[in-house]
């Protein structure tokens, strides 16, 4: 910082030692500033000046003085009334106000003291006596300066800190979800080809047990008609076993086998499909036929149980071409956006089977083109909402409204990621209390192939997808 060294013999006359001044901004406010800008120039000041007090604001903010000289007596406004202006306003209220006025009377000095003021000369002063105060005024404000620095940069730090902390905490769940859906992909795998290869046998034999049924069936008719009139032991064993009922209900019996295990290798088709367990790189696939495979296999969460109602499904299918994505990745998010919705009936659904509402429990899924390269997929539920509070956190990582145990509060972070950084997409959430939820999924059609984020390398993300049955995916804010 520049310096001048006042050595006047008027003021080493009555100063101990020199002062030392600042070039500082100083602006005076006086209806006759001249003479006083003058002198401070001489000593080395960067001074302007205002005559007008209704122009004070603007000369302040246009000049950012480090010191305002305020006189009192004013056209228009009095100087206390331009102090308490500048002192409300945030832009001016930290820069320090002298007043130098003729006023000597004590009830002056305390009414500027009042209004802000950080001194009060009168008029008839020494001016060696005037420039130490100023200087004291101009130190004070130079270390007001430096703490407002160091607060701003303390509030840098801690925006850096925080920062650090959410990618730490992006960095765990990424973590926790890698080790969880690597065991629960493998599962899903073994699951799907355990019980694949016993079904099929048990299948494939039923369309011979059909006909052989069919066979021993015409046989025994044959029987009876050769011998209308048979043992009193066979007659015993006809009544036992009740021959007409299994009869009648041995072919219903082996159509229901055969209804029951089209089921199994319907749930079974439906995890390989879900999971994508064969597929690592961009796919082009039918979103619907990944929403209907994610509603299979939450099938036994929409039916009615217990105490529960049945969650009805409505489907409003556009005609869509196909969508080239991480197949299984976006079917962990239809998995986590719809079991989030099952969760939020829960309270509906149990009213509606106490008989307390009429209103039945309802999800709703829509698909429409967005544009020529877009797609939206829109899931919403007629559940209680949620409050403002908690949507806009709903998509932070390890945020959850489930007790503990229950909810990790990593689905809908993850699911987020992979919409908007696997794909190139929106995921957005639309919620009130009372309005139900609905969650936007907007897609392109071609996705553009990218490699995984830092935090997602050597993860279920950032090579073959790893997915889950669902009740092993995991859940969060409904």
């Amino acid at each position: 910082m520049n310096t001048q060294t006042l050595t006047s013999p008027e003021a080493d006359d009555l100063l101990d030692s020199p002062v030392i001044l600042s070039k500082d901004v100083i602006l005076v406010i006086d209806d006759s500033p001249c003479l006083l800008a003058a002198i401070l120039r001489k000593y080395g000041y960067t001074v302007f000046t205002e005559t007008r007090s209704q122009n004070a604001h603007v000369a302040v903010l246009d000049h950012q003085p480090d010191l305002i000289l305020l006189d009192i007596n004013m056209p228009g406004e009095d100087g206390y009334s331009v102090c308490k202006t500048l002192k409300a306003s945030p832009e001016t209220c930290d820069v320090p106000v002298m007043f130098i006025s003729a006023r000597n009377e004590t009830l002056d000095k305390i009414q500027a003291f009042q209004v802000g003021a950080a001194d009060y000369i009168s008029k008839q002063f020494q001016f060696s006596e005037t420039l130490v105060r100023i200087e004291t005024q101009l130190n004070q404000r130079r270390l007001q300066k430096r703490l407002m620095a160091s607060e701003a940069q303390a509030r840098e730090k801690s925006q850096q800190l925080s920062q650090a902390l959410a990618q730490i905490q992006e960095t765990q769940s990424q973590l926790v979800h890698q080790a969880k859906m690597s065991s629960l992909g493998q599962l899903v795998a073994g699951v799907a080809h355990e019980i694949n290869n016993p079904v099929n046998f048990v299948y494939g034999n039923l369309t011979y047990i059909a006909e052989y049924t069919e066979h021993l069936i015409e046989l025994l008719e044959l029987y009876q008609q050769a011998l209308p009139n048979p043992t009193p032991e066979i007659e015993e064993k006809i009544e036992e076993v009740d021959l007409d009922f299994i009869e009648a209900d041995l072919p219903r019996l082996v159509g229901s086998m055969r209804v029951g295990t089209e089921r199994i290798q319907e749930i079974v088709r439906s995890l390989r499909n879900f999971s994508r367990l064969d597929e690592s790189d961009l796919k082009s696939v039918d979103v619907h036929q990944g929403l209907e495979n994610t509603l299979v296999i939450l099938q036994h969460r929409l039916k009615a149980s217990g105490d529960c109602a049945e969650v009805n499904v409505v489907r409003s299918y556009s005609d869509l071409p196909l969508l080239e994505c991480y197949a299984g990745q976006l079917n962990q998010v239809f998995t986590n956006i719809l079991a989030n919705s099952i969760d939020a009936l829960e309270e509906k659904r149990k009213r509606v089977s106490d008989g307390l509402t009429d209103e039945a429990p309802e999800i709703t899924i829509e698909t429409k083109r967005v544009g020529l390269d877009r797609i939206c997929i829109s899931i919403a539920d007629n559940g209680e909402g949620m409050p403002e509070s908690v949507r806009n956190r709903v998509f932070d990582p390890f945020f959850t409204t489930k007790d503990i145990g229950v909810g990790t509060g990593l689905g809908m972070s993850i699911s987020y990621q992979i919409v908007t950084e696997r794909h190139g997409g929106q995921l957005s959430c639309d919620s009130g209390l009372g309005q139900g939820a609905r969650f936007e999924i907007e897609l392109p059609l071609r996705a553009a192939k990218v490699g995984a984020s830092p935090h997602l390398q050597d993860s279920g993300y950032g090579g073959e997808p790893s997915m889950t049955p669902t009740n092993l995916v995991e859940q969060q804010v409904s």
